[in-house]
């Protein structure tokens, strides 16, 4: 089950894998459909270590 702070992770990371898919891996759209800024995406692609191959 894990910690509510690891399920929010989880969600965050499948949220961000949604939006980049959704505009074919284009972080600023996908930032503004979530929200938040591209530097935030950007930290998130790396700190949840999503690669373009999951989303593609």
């Amino acid at each position: 089950m894990g910690s509510l702070k690891e399920r929010l992770g989880e969600i965050e990371k499948q949220e961000i894998l949604k939006a980049l898919k959704k505009t074919n891996w284009v972080k600023a759209r996908a930032a503004r459909m979530l929200g938040i800024t591209e530097r935030m995406i950007s930290y998130k692609i790396k700190k949840y270590g999503i690669k373009r191959k999951e989303v593609e």
